[in-house]
């Protein structure tokens, strides 16, 4: 038996069957990359059918259209993203099976509603072509269609011929497609790794300096919301650590082992915050040329942690209460919704229920982000974790800069750190020590030149050029003035343990052992001696 292709011209090849069967197979088979594959085939197809561009397309039910993966034509062969979606009508024909037909030739195509939309959306209106169903144990895989310019172009033996390589078109492209998947997962595999290892690299550690101290009631609350889902809310000035406890929350909790992932709000420009929070398909917009997932999307199934949330925009915060909501997102380009296990941390230093009042944010998104607030203190209010982020930053800074032997304090210097009022917080505490590491020669460490004066507590605490010799007489004067602004009351919501960030009897015991009298009336706080609510605090 032999196969004839007739042209326009009439007969001009013929093979035998098996021949062709035999050679066309070699050729789908012959590559992994499945535009390669329709390339090699169609330059010997086009010899043996009327032929001027083959496509294969797969059906996705979940978004009621076809996608187009690969085509070859004479210019050669590619892989595509084009989505067609379909109407409900040819829906139904499809699920029903009533065009599940092995093949569907369709010489003209303006007669046929699946023909119209295909040849529109293709640039083919003026081509013939047949639809070859491909199937694997009854699943369906896709469709080949194979294009020939003009009308009546193609018979039902070609057809009937080109369905005899079905079989070796649906194990190959079956192949092909894992094939690309696989690529496709191993470099979002690799870019994931990349992605959370600079984010490793920015980490402070697992440690939180304070925790059983300045910290002690953070770290409480910390630890009654770990093991829970719900949104927490970290308030506090720029710099307090918020990071470091949303840190602690993802690790102390049962996603410790997946993805924990930062946003800073306010860096990501306004025209960038839709794609880079939720992602992009192909082709969504100028410049977006592959797919790309968001940070919502990198932290499924562990903990997405919103910096600055009060720099959103408000179309932003739409789009983020619908997210806390549904917990669903859309990438941008109108894929369907993407459903999400994530764990969401929102922290700001602004007064978010003042933007509410002032209309610059959302209540709505306000109650939802509010249901567990947790507020850090600044350090000027916990003195007593100035000592040991100073020794914990001097080790880890020292091992940046590779600075051996570590250098010791100044017992003045520390004096010094604890009368200064950080109000740059322990970001400023870990920039000064930095500093002060770099321009280190020799001897103990004194960060002279990098604390300023004007932020020195003066007055009645400490004269700017008063010269303290020992830790105990900064404490005396420290703890005095707790004292003095609280009128000698040392415990309760107002007295002077709660004020200095401690257990009312450590207080007692320290102010023993520093010979402090307990019980005194201080009056009223002197005209130079000014509250902690104001910043100038030792």
């Amino acid at each position: 038996m032999y196969f004839t292709k007739y042209g326009i011209s009439g007969e001009i090849k013929t093979m035998d069957a098996n021949l062709f069967f035999k050679k066309a197979t070699l050729l789908i088979c012959s590559s992994l990359d499945v535009d390669v594959a329709l390339w090699r085939l169609f330059q010997f197809i086009r010899d043996q059918l009327p032929a001027d561009a083959i496509y294969l397309n797969i059906y996705e039910p979940s978004t009621s259209s076809i996608r187009y993966v690969a085509m070859a034509d004479h210019h050669g062969g590619k892989k595509i993203e084009k989505s067609i979606p379909l109407p409900d009508s040819l829906i139904h024909a499809i699920e029903s099976g009533e065009r599940l037909q092995n093949y569907l030739v369709i010489n003209e195509p303006e007669k046929d509603s699946m023909g119209r939309i295909i040849t529109a959306e293709l640039n083919l209106e003026n081509h013939s072509f047949i639809a070859l169903r491909l199937f694997i144990e009854k699943q369906r895989l896709g469709v080949i269609d194979l294009f020939a310019k003009g009308r009546n172009r193609f018979t039902r033996r070609h057809a009937d011929r080109l369905s005899q390589l079905r079989e070796p078109f649906a194990i190959a492209m079956a192949n092909a497609l894992k094939h690309q998947q696989l690529i496709e997962l191993k470099e979002q595999l690799l870019s994931d790794n990349r992605y959370l290892n600079s984010e490793l690299l920015q980490q402070s550690g697992n440690e939180v300096v304070g925790s059983d101290m300045g910290l002690k009631e953070v770290m409480s609350k910390v630890g009654q919301i770990t093991h829970l889902k719900n949104t927490v809310l970290l308030l506090g000035e720029t710099g307090t650590g918020k990071e470091v406890i949303a840190n602690a929350i993802h690790r102390l909790s049962p996603r410790c082992n997946e993805p924990f992932i930062k946003v800073n709000c306010g860096a990501i420009p306004e025209d960038l915050i839709d794609s880079e929070l939720f992602g992009h398909e192909k082709g969504a917009f100028t410049g977006a040329i592959g797919k790309k997932r968001g940070r919502f999307e990198r932290a499924h199934g562990g903990t997405i942690f919103l910096d600055e949330i009060g720099e959103l925009p408000p179309w932003a915060q739409v789009r983020l209460l619908r997210v806390l909501q549904t917990q669903e997102i859309e990438r941008v380009g109108g894929s369907p919704p993407i459903k999400l296990d994530i764990r969401v941390i929102a922290a700001t230093h602004r007064d978010l229920q003042q933007m509410v009042a002032e209309g610059k944010f959302r209540q709505d998104l306000w109650f939802r982000i509010n249901m567990f607030p947790i507020t850090i203190p600044p350090l000027r209010q916990r003195p007593q974790d100035i000592g040991p982020l100073t020794h914990f930053f001097i080790r880890k800074k020292s091992e940046m800069l590779g600075i051996q032997p570590i250098p010791q304090v100044a017992p003045e210097a520390l004096e010094g750190l604890v009368r200064h009022t950080w109000p740059g917080n322990v970001r400023e505490l870990e920039n000064v020590i930095e500093s002060s590491l770099i321009q280190h020669r020799q001897g103990p460490l004194r960060f002279q030149r990098q604390l300023n004066p004007s932020t020195v507590v003066a007055g009645g605490l400490l004269q700017q050029h008063a010269q303290v010799t020992t830790l105990d007489d900064a404490m005396r004067l420290h703890i005095d003035r707790a004292l003095s602004l609280t009128d000698g009351k040392i415990s309760g919501r107002d007295g002077a343990a709660t004020l200095l960030g401690l257990h009312p009897n450590t207080l007692r015991n320290r102010m023993a052992k520093l010979n402090i009298e307990f019980g005194r009336k201080r009056g009223k706080t002197p005209p130079n001696r000014q509250h902690p609510a104001s910043g100038q605090v030792g």
